[in-house]
Formats: C-alpha cells, structure tokens, sequence
C-alpha cells in the first residue's frame, strides 16, 4: 500500500469518527473513549489476575485503560484528530503495515466485567477494527470487582468460574447458570475443559447465530447471541446446528424469535385466570369486509398423552375432556388422541404424526412434552400447541393447569368441620408449582373452622407410608391423593376419613372438568377469543391458569357428608365462584414466624403460584430434589419450585 492510499483510509476513518461524535453528541452520550481509570474510582476491585498473552475479540476492546489517549478516538475507535498530526501519521505507518504484512504485536489491555480496555496498542486496534478484524493477540491484566449480590456481578463470576474451562471471551450471558447448561448441552462433564476444536466450533457457531440474530435486530436487545446459541441448542441438536447454511440459521432464528423476546422480559410469563372475552362482532370492518375472519369454522384437534387411559387415572381424565369436544362441538370439531408418548424417544414423532394427520391445535398432556410441544411450534408456527403445565416461559405455545387450590381450601374446611381431634392429614404428590399454595388453602379453610387445628403433612414422592404415618399419630381425616393411583386403595384420594375398623368413607374430593377446560380453549379460538390473549409477539408466555369461576374446577361432595358440612362447603364454593371469598385474603403467618399477609388483600395470581413457603397451622417441610424418590425427580426438573436452583446437570432436558 502506498502512503497516498492510507492517507485515504485515514480520511474515511475519520469520517466514521466524525460520524460517531456528531451522533453520540446530539444524544447526549459521551462521545470519547471511556478510561478505566475513571470507572474504576467509583467500583470497588478485589484484586487484579495476569491472564498472559491471549486471543481477545475486538467487538470487545471499548476502552483505554487511562485518559491520556481518550480523545484521540470516537467512541467506535475511529480516529478524530487531523491528518497532519504525529497520532495520525503513526495510524498510517500501521495501516501500511496491516496490509503488507499483518499487526503481529500484542497489545497491552486490561479486561473489567467482560470488555477490554486498551493500555499500549490503542491504533493498533482502531486500525484492526477500522478493516473489520476478528479478534487481536493481548497481554491481558483482570481487574476482579468486589463481589455483590446484583445480577451484573453473579453472572460475571459465574463467567470467571467457567474461564479456565471454555477460555473464550465470546460467551456473554444474561441468565445465571447459562455456562452450566451450556457445558450440559455441549455433552461436557461439569468440569471438563474444552479442545481446540471444542472452541473452533461453539466460535464458527456463534459467528453465524450473532450474523442471523443482528439481521433480526439482536444488536439492539438486552439478550445476547450467547443467550440465543443456549436456546437453540436446547431445541436443537448440536450435530444438526453444526451443518446449517446462513439461510437455515436465519430460518431457526425466525421460528424460534418469540421465545428470543421471552428472554428480554424480566417476568416473561402471563397467567390468564379466566377465558377471554369473545370477540366483538358486527364492527364497521366486519361489515365492510365481511370475509376477513381470523377465527376458524372447523378445527382439528389432537391429544398426545404420555401414557394410555388404561394405566393412568391423569390420561383418562383428559380423554373424558376430550369427548365433551365431540359432543359440544359437533361438526365444528373432529378430536383424535394418541397415547404412550415417550419424552426422548418417540414424543416429537407423534406429535408430528398429528400435524402431518391434519390437526390444527394439538394439546399434549403432560409437562415432561413440553419440548416436543415446543419443537412442532417451531415447524409449524400456525398451529396452535398447549402444554398442561405452568410457568414454561416459551411464547411459541401456551400452557394450562387449573387452580387447585380453590378447591383445597373447600376441603380443608370439610376436614376440620369433621375431624374429632385437632389434627388432620394431608398427602402431596410433588412439591412443584402451585403445590405449596394448596396445602396453605387446605390450611387456612381448615383453621377457618378450627382455629386450633394442625395438618401434618407428608409426601408421596418420598419414602415411606404416609397413611401408616397418619395412623401412627392418631389422624383419621386425610386429604390424600388428587387422583387414584394404580396398586392403591381405590378410595385412597380426595379426602376421606378413616373409622375405628379401619373402613374408609368418603368426604370431598377436587375434581378437574378437564372437558369444560378444553370447551373454553376451543371457544376461544372459534368465537376470535385466542387472539385477544396476545401470546408470541410481544415475548409474553400465556399460562391458562383458571379456576371455579371458569367452571374447570370444582369440588365433589361425598353423600355421607354431613347435611351441615355440605352446607358449609356450598356456601364457600358459591363465594370462591362469586369472587367474594378468597382463601388467601386473610392474615397468614410462615412456619419461620414471618406475617405473610397482614389480611387487607390476598395475594396476587403470581404470588399464589410461586409460593415456596408453608404456613404456621402446617406440620411438616418442603422437600428438595436430592430427598425425592427417582420416580419424582423428572418431575421435579420440569415444574418444581426451585428448579432453577438445581445444577445444570440435574436440569430437564426439553
């Protein structure tokens, strides 16, 4: 290159500085280089680590580490200062030099929270990334800040942790436990260093997410490619994702861009407590166009089922809901079920296999389908996908469950009013979301009648007997089970009561009208209620989570109840239908003896959802996952209330 030739370069260099400090002048921003010298009077270090001569991207120099050279540069880098100046004819002499032979000399810089600011070297590297150079060779210094408790901080030494193993700067994450995860996705021990090749691949990887996710506007958003790379190998295969083409990359960025705004929300999930509103007929674009229409006039539906009505009371229920459709809806809507979907082995297949036979909404019926659920929403965006389960931040489909807790409230008050002691029982399953909140309800409905009363509380999901754990203790009235459970007595569930003989007799017991649930969802997609939702495009997750106001829960009362305890129950499912009783909305006290309400409101839908504490008229613990049986453990991993303390090892698999 001849000299006349970079002084061209230099020119339009500076052009792109110039360009650079008019804009960030007129923002209001600064318009220099910052100095880390300047940051760092206002932080608080630890302790300062020589990390040698490494391969640093230049996306991720921003800075000088003092102030002598600040305002020589725009905040891009690019050089302000004119072409007869000393700084400029060294730019020169560099540019002449990169395109001759190459910048071979390491720079000097320092690295604080993730980004690199330059010691020795600052027009080295505004040359470099003037011709849009990758990365450069540094002699690189970590400033370590003082640890804290806000999110920057964790995740920047969750990022030190995980350094030594990966030794990539690319990685930047928004989430706490990405790097965990991402070790899991890439078939990698917790704490097994990574190759050369190894490193080759996560890099062309996220070269090709970071071109796809910028064309979308990525560049823009708090979620960062890494965030976008996790994603997509939780959806995908890194074997497959290792062979796409850009125009594929673009595709799986595109299919997978609602669960990508998701991310950017701090609370990405919307609880929907009651069916939508139809849509308003007879409006003037009705009239004037009167064959737009985005709901449907024949919808076919599919239910996969992880296991079959014969070997699970849960599928059967399901498959009742589903024939209510039949008849509801006849010659508006064809139903179809599958069975026996195996999560890893055959559930994408037939979740497909019903797409592929014609369905245009697909309900699968256990949380451990999510993945699969999410998988097809991804091929087939127009297909409308729920999963029963609760808080999945994914917007590409919608979740569902029902407010148990409703009814748990009615049943403890049952139990109290016909326990002849203080004490009653109370068996849970698994402590997933929502599960706490039932057995408060259960609780504060059985306080409500005896102020005196304690309810012992046991676990299915871990060792041991519970009803023996009851009998022991002298407690004869036992909400147990939800649901029966196969090679347990038939009246082992609901609640019940235990007489002298050892008889059990029936009192109440939660039931879920899964057909009018499933009513109200295909309503909603015929009457235009579906998209008043507002699922997808805006990042927000719909989770139907709707109770006896809606008609999907309710309570079963035995006939040997009691006249006056069948009373007591019908007038507190009237209010709780009504609105005008809330189980919650009462003065509530933790185990620890922290006031959780001072009793003027309940709590809000969120609230009641995440509870992860018990009340003080309850006996007993919340189990973690480490205490569980095995058979409870997948469970846990999908919908438990601290699942997102597990490590990465430990997590679900979608």
């Amino acid at each position: 290159m001849q000299r006349i030739e970079a002084i061209d370069e230099y020119n339009r260099a500076q052009r792109l500085g110039m360009r650079d400090y008019r804009e960030k002048t007129a923002a209001g921003k600064y318009p220099y280089l910052p100095a880390l010298d300047e940051l760092l009077e206002k932080t608080d270090t630890e302790s300062q680590i020589p990390l040698g001569t490494i391969e640093i991207p230049l996306d991720y120099v921003v800075g000088t580490k003092t102030t002598g050279r600040t305002m020589a540069f725009a905040s891009n880098f690019m050089p302000l200062l004119p072409e007869d100046t000393e700084f400029a004819s060294k730019w020169l002499s560099l540019c002449m030099a990169h395109m001759e032979e190459g910048i071979h000399d390491a720079i000097k810089a320092y690295e604080y929270m993730g980004r690199f600011y330059v010691q020795e070297g600052n027009k080295r590297v505004s040359v470099l990334k003037y011709f849009g150079a990758d990365s450069i060779f540094a002699t690189v210094t970590r400033v370590v800040p003082r640890f804290s408790d806000t999110p920057e901080i964790r995740e920047y030494y969750e990022f030190m942790e995980y350094y030594p193993l990966c030794g990539l700067y690319r990685l930047h994450f928004t989430q706490e436990g990405s790097f965990a995860r991402l070790q899991k996705a890439l078939g990698k021990a917790p704490d097994e260093k990574w190759t050369a090749d190894d490193k080759a691949e996560v890099v062309s990887l996220m070269n090709w997410i970071t071109k796809a996710y910028n064309a979308h506007g990525g560049d823009k958003m708090r979620t960062t490619p890494a965030d976008v790379m996790l994603l997509l190998l939780r959806l995908y295969k890194l074997d497959e994702l290792k062979t796409y083409s850009p125009a594929q990359f673009a595709a799986a960025i595109d299919a997978v861009w609602d669960n990508v705004l998701a991310l950017e929300r701090p609370e990405p999930v919307k609880l929907s407590t009651q069916p939508a509103a139809p849509a308003k007929k007879n409006s003037l674009l009705d009239r004037i166009l009167p064959g737009i229409r985005s709901e449907p006039s024949h919808l076919k539906v599919a239910f996969v089922n992880e296991r079959t009505p014969e070997t699970s009371t849960w599928t059967s229920q399901h498959e009742f809901g589903r024939t209510q459709l039949d008849q509801v809806f006849a010659g508006k809507v064809e139903t179809v079920a599958y069975h026996g979907a195996e999560p890893g082995k055959n559930a994408d297949e037939l979740v497909e296999k019903a797409i592929q036979d014609g369905a245009n909404m697909v309900f699968t019926t256990s949380p451990k389908l999510v993945g699969a659920s999410l998988r097809a929403a991804l091929r087939h965006p127009d297909v409308r996908i729920l999963n029963c389960s609760v808080d999945m931040p994914y917007a590409s489909i919608r979740t569902y469950y029902s407010r148990v807790y409703e009814a748990k409230f009615i049943t403890g008050a049952i139990a109290a009013a016909v326990a002849r002691e203080d004490r009653v029982g109370y068996v849970a399953d698994t402590p997933t979301f929502g599960v706490p909140a039932n057995i408060n309800a259960f609780a504060l409905g059985a306080r409500m009648v005896n102020p005196r009363v304690k309810v012992s509380l046991q676990w299915s999901c871990l060792p041991g007997d519970p009803i023996q754990a009851f009998q022991k203790q002298g407690i004869t009235v036992i909400s147990g089970r939800d649901t029966p459970t196969p090679f347990r007595p038939a009246r082992e569930f609901g609640t019940f009561r235990i007489s002298p003989g050892g008889t059990l007799m029936d009192l109440a017991s939660p039931f879920w009208h899964w057909g009018q649930f499933y009513e109200n969802v295909v309503r909603t997609v015929l009457d235009g209620g579906w998209t008043r939702d507002k699922s997808g495009t805006d990042g927000t997750a719909v989770n139907y989570w709707w109770g006896m106001n809606s008609g999907v829960m309710d309570v079963l009362l035995s006939r040997e109840l009691p006249h006056d305890v069948r009373h007591l129950a019908n007038i507190l499912r009237s209010g709780i239908i009504a609105g005008s009783i809330d189980p919650f909305a009462c003065y509530i006290t933790a185990q620890n003896g922290t006031v959780m309400n001072e009793g003027r409101t309940g709590f809000t839908p969120e609230q009641i959802l995440h509870m992860d504490w018990l009340c003080d008229a309850v006996e007993g613990h919340l189990p973690e996952f480490d205490e569980l049986m095995d058979c409870a453990r997948p469970m846990y991993r999908m919908q438990g209330i601290h699942r997102d303390r597990l490590p990465a090892e430990k997590e679900a698999d979608l």
